[in-house]
């Protein structure tokens, strides 16, 4: 197996988060969500897979079903779905705080890319090793990241039960170079933990060898505000929930504008010249 990947206490600081983040390219976080968080997400989590278990999943291509496999359960956007979501998973400090170091250098804000929570069932398996940056392939290579991901989990990760691949140090590796098997690590990590990773870190889901256990997971990363995202958060959040949020929450879910005129750029994403989230409150051409 490759190097292992450090594991530091929800407590520590955002420089020894950073420091581990530079030189693996993850790090495992202990306790990321609270007892009271984790509870929640997993009862509203409980309820959506039971009325979604029987959906039968209209992928875009070939290529995407075969990536997540017909033993894989999902539950797509999250936040327009969970209130336990919202309250304790999209605006988690310790998220904003490493978004604002990693992702800020590139943009004037970022926002959520996707929230998606998978089981993994008993035959799933393993994903391809990839980079998520690879999702904006045709974008130049730029000085920094684009990108800043997530497993949560929510219930116990182990190396049996498609704990999530990673391979350490990846993120500094020249461009062509692709993992060999042993470089990969699965991640095992208890009920509420997180894995964090660099969007430029190869991992993967991993294969779930047991005869019947789940590995529940929820998917979560943050992207530039000035690139289009993999789930699209406008419409998959109704507008009942919007209306409801933080003003904080409403930009990460692309309802605020990307403001770089200090740069010397512009707006991107605005309604009737205003802020999108508005036309929610007042109705189009209404109260701008």
């Amino acid at each position: 197996m490759g190097e292992q990947i450090p594991t530091i206490e929800a407590s520590a600081s955002d420089e020894t988060m950073l420091a581990a983040l530079d030189e693996f390219g993850a790090v495992i976080i202990d306790d990321f969500l609270s007892r009271e968080g984790l509870d929640a997400l997993n009862r509203d989590v409980d309820d959506l897979m039971q009325s979604e278990r029987h959906l039968e999943r209209d992928f875009p291509s070939e290529a995407i079903a075969g990536f997540f496999g017909d033993a894989v359960r999902h539950v797509t956007g999250v936040a327009g779905k969970s209130k336990a979501f919202n309250e304790h998973v999209l605006c988690h400090p310790r998220y904003l705080s490493i978004c604002d170091r990693v992702l800020l250098p590139n943009c004037a804000d970022y926002q959520l890319n996707i929230a998606h929570v998978m089981e993994r069932c008993p035959g799933s398996e393993a994903q391809f090793l990839h980079r998520d940056e690879w999702v904006w392939k045709r974008l130049p290579k730029l000085s920094g990241e684009v990108q800043l991901a997530s497993l949560i989990a929510l219930n116990e990760f182990t190396p049996e039960n498609g704990g999530t691949l990673v391979v350490p140090g990846s993120h500094r590796w020249e461009e062509g170079r692709y993992p060999e098997p042993h470089e990969a690590v699965a991640v095992g990590m208890p009920a509420g933990s997180a894995v964090v990773y660099l969007g430029s870190t190869f991992h993967a889901g991993g294969s779930n060898v047991t005869s019947d256990l789940v590995r529940r997971g929820i998917h979560v990363s943050y992207t530039l505000g000035w690139l289009r995202t993999e789930e699209n958060n406008c419409l998959s959040t109704p507008p009942e929930i919007v209306r409801e949020l933080s003003p904080r929450a409403r930009d990460l879910l692309g309802f605020g504008i990307h403001d770089d005129i200090g740069v010397g750029g512009g707006y991107l994403g605005v309604v009737e010249l205003g802020e999108p989230w508005k036309q929610l409150v007042s109705g189009p051409g209404e109260g701008n």
